[in-house]
């Protein structure tokens, strides 16, 4: 069972304001529409509006310019903080990561990664399942996916670990780039399989990164379901008050 708790409106509402910054929809220097422009062009309350230039501000995306309006900063340098692990599941070299490929084949798609690709439920995927080690100790199970167009003319079938990153693996090979990540968060249960694998015992939850990648265009080219146990973790984030 995964226990998933959709975010906030004001919360997806910024994401997507941050998105548009990021693909140069709002270049930095520019003024974001006006909180009207917002509120008619997505649907959304002046509360909820509001609330989203606030986090967006807060997070160094905007500011207000006295005379001006809110204006884009463009992407603070501590998001590229915050965006590490989804990062790290997409680079991760798996010739040099200690751990073991545990399992590569073509699988039926979960649900929640067929969403994500815009695959129908049953459809048949490739999944790579990496076990990353530390000191022997296993402390994460990936488990990416990739749709069955992308992987012709590629070794992502291959059983042996590849050299680089999946993602320079699939640029140079498909010629496809990726442009921007969304990272879910949930906890859930893990299978037996994934428990066994991660060494922990019954009833002990994990989290559940999901990480999707795709290209300019939105199109999910790779979807990575990064376990962590969650009896081993401590998420913290420091931020100022305002």
């Amino acid at each position: 069972m995964v226990y998933e708790v959709e975010a906030p409106k004001y919360v997806r509402l910024a994401q997507t304001i941050q998105r548009r910054i990021e693909d140069g929809t709002y270049p930095p220097g520019t003024r974001v529409p006006s909180e009207n422009q917002l509120v008619q062009s997505f649907g959304m309350s002046r509360p909820t509006v509001v609330r989203a230039l606030e986090l967006l501000k807060r997070d160094g995306w905007l500011e207000s310019r006295q005379g001006f309006g809110t204006i884009v900063r463009g992407r603070p340098a501590a998001a590229e903080e915050k965006d590490r692990r989804g990062r790290e599941a997409l680079e991760r070299d798996e010739s040099r990561t200690p751990g073991r490929l545990v399992e590569v084949g073509e699988v039926p798609v979960p649900a929640r990664v067929a969403s994500a690709l815009g695959l129908p439920k049953g459809a048949k995927v490739l999944m790579r399942r990496f076990l990353v080690e530390e000191e022997g100790e296993a402390v994460e199970l990936v488990s990416s996916y990739f749709p069955a167009a992308l992987v012709d003319g590629t070794e992502l079938a291959s059983s042996e670990a590849l050299g680089g990153s999946l993602r320079d693996h699939l640029e140079s090979r498909k010629k496809v780039r990726f442009d921007h990540v969304t990272e879910r968060v949930s906890a859930r249960l893990p299978e037996a399989g994934e428990a066994g694998l991660l060494g922990i015992p019954d009833g002990v939850p994990v989290l559940s990164l999901l990480v999707v990648a795709c290209d300019a265009a939105g199109q999910a080219l790779q979807v990575s379901d990064v376990l962590l146990p969650a009896d081993r973790q401590e998420l913290e984030d420091t931020y100022r008050l305002s």
